[in-house]
């Protein structure tokens, strides 16, 4: 029995164009595309048997991919959702991932390693692209536990807060910072005032110098 499955996407060429590769696939079937997360909500109950795989794009008309995942997760537990998208950001990797995702591909992908990264996360694997793995596993070596610092402030800092703030020793300006972490300017603002409670500091020189041990 090949394995079952639906796409939401609003990208209708790309879907269309996919969909035809999986009719001459022998291993998998594509039961219906949404055009989106509203579509697929409403839709999939009146599919008979219900799909085994999701193929799940981001960004999306209203609800947002990695929304429908965290609900569709709450509505049908045993459902694959497997992110097929262009977004590359390491945040929304991991939201997509602790939505409930069980893999991660771009759509630069060729359809027959779709078609075998469905197959993979239908046997119970977790596919990714191999951009997508290498950011993966750079997280964690980056998210290796520091260690013990003279300061004791310091270690009530996250993960997070403790790369802005080696950054910030640095030299780095905040956009840079952002850029560097890929995360918004508004956020590395957040993380920095965060550093400066902890540290009881209020400036980045009396932070970077508790950081470097100094007095």
């Amino acid at each position: 029995m090949p394995v079952l499955l639906a796409m939401i996407e609003d990208d209708t060429p790309f879907a269309q164009a996919l969909r035809r590769y999986f009719a001459l696939a022998q291993d998998v079937e594509c039961a219906a595309v949404f055009p989106s997360a509203e579509a697929a909500l409403e839709g999939l109950s009146s599919l008979t048997p219900g799909p085994d795989v999701l193929l799940v794009d981001i960004h999306l008309p209203q609800m947002s991919g990695i929304d429908f995942v965290a609900r569709i997760k709450t509505l049908r537990p045993g459902t694959l959702c497997l992110m097929l998208t262009m977004y590359e950001d390491s945040t929304q990797i991991f939201d997509a991932l602790k939505a409930g995702a069980c893999g991660y591909l771009l759509k630069r992908t060729p359809p027959q390693e779709v078609v075998a990264a469905i197959l993979q996360a239908h046997g119970g694997g977790a596919p990714m692209s191999p951009e997508i793995a290498r950011r993966v596993v750079s997280f964690f070596h980056q998210a290796a536990p520091p260690p013990p610092s003279p300061v004791p402030e310091l270690a009530t800092l996250a993960v997070r807060e403790r790369e802005v703030l080696d950054l910030l020793s640095k030299g780095y300006l905040y956009k840079e910072i952002g850029e560097k972490l890929e995360i918004s300017t508004h956020t590395v603002n957040t993380h920095i005032r965060r550093i400066y409670e902890k540290l009881h500091v209020r400036s980045r020189s009396q932070a970077v110098a508790k950081y470097r041990g100094l007095k």
